[in-house]
């Protein structure tokens, strides 16, 4: 029988024992085993010679070993029935379909070595550096939204935004919404910026909510030219006024921390809503202060430099004309905005002023509340309609006419209409009194003269076809 490098160690020591070099707790310091184990060696080297150093399993199978007719099923099924099926839907499979339990390395382990490989192939994980905290509070600030049944099988599906300080791992602010939406988000920086301060940075994926999605081979229109780019987002356009800069993550691994942070809000946060019997969204809001206020004492830590880069908030801002949805319009000549489903009539302005055909700031702030504004000054208004089951969201970019120079005055051009008795389809549904909407496809009748020269070729067809030549001279 041949022995192991380990074996053939202790059996030096134990001739060297036997022939009085060593004594026998010098010996057990040498093989690393008590003095009780070495003697039990010494009497099985005695007994057995060489043979007696051997592990007595040594060459027997496994008693947890599959039976053999176990293991030439399996392979069977592998390379039959359950071909290029990769090896943890098979050994689902083999469990609800033929009673064979076998979990998924013991069958990796059993089909490799019968020479099998899986079809799914996995790739080889790209080497990760941690990236090191921010020395002080307030110079990154990340923001997430985590997708989870919060509320479980008691309440709607809700999403958590939540927003936490690079430097320490504090939970800087957190609200639940129905979805990851701008307001969600408005709402979370709001609370950020009046309770800590204005942070140099945030740091978060590259979701529509904070830009764009970039528009390949189209060019720019001449304002988007003078603002440098397309125009931003809501979200995009407070950070801008704001002063903090938008740093886009790469990559779900680029923004780890705050990514296994939600998975210990889903654990943690998710048990104490059950505990507290929350069903509602605005019973799991009103818990969160409470729940945020514990967890930052139990797992925030210390910055490396206890200086803070959070700014104060510039006094002279309303938080009201930051925090809202901003879009343009033009005054109707009834001094009237539309912004569906609301319609706002402006009031008349100093000495009876009229706003007809003046472009228009209008303000749709998260309280659902309206504001109008013009070169910078409020203007007195009033709600003509109003629907109380419009959600409140960042509507899809307007194509209106920017206002970029001063004085209201557009950059381009309106667009050219057409001529009220025109015969095209925009002068007909002047004439007619009806909405570009409600345009309808005009076809030619078929006596129309558009359609004599088809049915002159047709018949030149015919005739070619028949033999008729055809002259050119006139």
């Amino acid at each position: 029988m041949t022995l192991s490098q380990q074996e053939t160690q202790h059996l030096m020591v134990l001739n060297a024992l036997e022939r009085g070099e060593l004594i026998v707790t010098d010996a057990a310091t040498l093989l690393d085993r008590s003095v009780r184990q070495t003697q039990r060696l010494r009497a099985a080297y005695r007994a057995r010679g060489p043979a007696g150093l051997v592990h007595g399993n040594r060459g027997r199978p496994s008693s947890r070993r599959l039976a053999e007719a176990i293991r030439a099923r399996v392979i069977h099924l592998a390379r039959t029935t359950y071909a290029r099926v990769n090896f943890q839907h098979l050994s689902e499979l083999l469990a609800d379909r033929d009673g064979l339990v076998l979990s998924r390395p013991t069958l990796h382990r059993l089909l490799t070595a019968a020479g099998l490989r899986s079809p799914r192939t996995r790739r080889r994980a790209k080497h990760r550096r941690r990236r090191e905290r921010f020395p002080q509070t307030g110079m990154l600030v990340q923001l997430d939204g985590s997708h989870h049944a919060w509320l479980e099988d008691r309440g709607p599906k809700l999403t958590l935004h939540h927003a936490v300080d690079d430097a320490t791992g504090t939970v800087l602010g957190a609200v639940f919404r129905a979805q990851e939406d701008a307001q969600g988000y408005l709402l979370l920086l709001r609370q950020i910026t009046r309770t800590v301060g204005l942070p140099l940075a945030v740091y978060t994926d590259r979701h529509g909510i904070f830009r764009r999605a970039p528009v390949h081979q189209r060019p720019l229109t001449l304002h988007a030219q003078l603002r440098g780019g397309p125009a931003p987002t809501q979200v995009g356009r407070v950070l801008q006024e704001l002063g903090i800069q938008w740093i886009p993550a790469s990559s779900p691994q680029a923004k780890g921390r705050i990514e296994r942070q939600g998975g210990t809000f889903q654990d943690r946060l998710g048990t104490e809503l059950r505990l507290a019997g929350i069903r509602t969204p605005e019973e799991a809001n009103a818990f969160l202060p409470g729940f945020f206020q514990r967890y930052n004492a139990r797992f925030a830590q210390a910055p490396a430099q206890p200086a803070s880069a959070y700014r104060p908030w510039p006094e002279p801002l309303d938080p009201d004309t930051v925090f809202c949805f901003k879009y343009l319009a033009t005054v109707a000549n009834d001094n009237t905005i539309s912004l569906a489903p609301h319609h706002l009539q402006i009031l008349p302005g100093p000495g009876g002023r009229s706003y007809a055909k003046a472009r228009v700031e209008v303000h749709e702030r998260l309280d659902s509340t309206l504001a109008v504004y013009y070169q910078g000054h409020q203007l007195d208004t009033r709600l003509l309609s109003v629907s109380t089951q419009h959600p409140l969201r960042a509507r899809p970019h307007r194509r209106v006419h920017p206002h970029a120079l001063p004085g209201g005055i557009p950059i381009s051009p309106p667009r050219r209409q057409p001529r009220p008795g025109g015969t095209g389809q925009g002068g007909r549904a002047l004439r007619q009194g009806t909405h570009a909407s409600a345009r309808r496809t005009w076809k030619p009748t078929p006596d129309h003269p558009w359609h004599r020269f088809a049915r002159e070729g047709k018949r030149r067809k015919e005739l070619r076809e028949a033999g008729v030549t055809f002259s050119r001279n006139r």
